[in-house]
C-alpha cells in the first residue's frame, strides 16, 4: 500500500472519533488529566488565520504551512472532519507543527531541504488532499482542552486523535513535553514551550510542536 493510501485510510474513522468525543487516556500509574473550565468558543481556525496567518514569509517559527494546509483541505472537502477547527463550541487540543517542522518532514521524505515556505507547502500539498487531511487529523485531540500546565503533569498519558490513532505524552526534566507518534524510527516531536496555550481560555487550544507527527511507521 502506498504512503498516500495508508495515510488516507486513517481518515475513515475520524467522524466516529469526533462523534464519540475521544479523550486523553492516562497510562497505568500516570496522573489523570484534570478537567478544564475553559468556556470561550473562539475557534482555532480564526486564530490561525488572524493577522495574516497563512501568508508565506521567512519566519520558520510560525504556522503558515499548517494554516494553508487546513484551508486547502476545507476548500477541497468542505465536510472534512478538519472542519472541527472552525467550530469553537467543540473542545479539542491541537498540536500544530511550525513551518520548520514541515521543512524537516519534506527533507525526511525527499532528502531535499527546500528553502522557502511556499516550496515546502507545495511539496506537502503534492502528497494529495487525503494524505494532508489524515496528517492534520493526527494532530487534533477532540473532547479535551489540555493546557500546557496539565500536559506537564501527564507523563505517560495516551491521546486518541481525530484520525483514530494515538500519541503518547512523555515529560522529561527541563522540563520537556515529548510526543511519541506511530513512526518509531523518526525523532519524536517536542512541544515548544514558548508557543503553548494558543487560544487559552477557550474550548479549543493549541501548542506549537517541533516536528510533524506521523500516524504510520514510514520506511527510512
Amino acid at each position: 500500500m502506498s504512503l498516500r493510501s495508508r495515510l488516507a485510510a486513517s481518515t475513515a474513522a475520524a467522524a466516529l472519533v469526533l462523534t464519540g468525543a475521544a479523550v486523553a487516556v492516562p497510562a497505568a500509574g500516570a496522573a489523570p488529566l484534570p478537567a478544564t473550565a475553559a468556556q470561550g468558543t473562539k475557534p482555532l481556525a480564526a486564530v490561525l488565520t488572524a493577522h495574516g496567518g497563512g501568508t508565506f514569509d521567512s519566519n520558520w517559527g510560525d504556522f503558515d504551512i499548517v494554516t494553508r494546509a487546513v484551508l486547502a483541505v476545507l476548500k477541497a472537502k468542505p465536510d472534512s472532519a478538519v472542519k472541527v477547527l472552525t467550530d469553537g463550541s467543540v473542545r479539542l487540543t491541537a498540536f500544530i507543527p511550525t513551518d520548520k517542522a514541515f521543512q524537516r518532514l519534506v527533507r525526511s521524505l525527499t532528502g531535499k531541504t527546500l528553502e522557502s515556505e511556499r516550496a515546502v507547502f507545495r511539496a506537502v500539498a503534492g502528497l494529495g488532499i487525503p494524505t494532508v487531511e489524515a496528517v492534520l487529523l493526527y494532530h487534533v485531540v477532540p473532547g479535551a482542552t489540555i493546557t500546557s500546565a496539565q500536559a506537564l503533569k501527564a507523563n505517560g498519558a495516551v491521546l486518541t486523535t481525530a484520525g483514530g490513532a494515538t500519541i503518547k505524552v512523555g515529560v522529561a526534566p527541563g522540563p520537556r513535553i515529548i510526543l511519541r507518534d506511530k513512526d518509531t524510527d523518526s525523532r519524536n516531536a517536542r512541544v515548544i514551550l514558548s508557543k503553548v496555550d494558543i487560544n487559552k481560555g477557550n474550548r479549543q487550544i493549541a501548542h506549537g510542536i517541533s516536528r510533524v507527527l506521523r500516524p504510520i511507521d514510514l520506511p527510512n
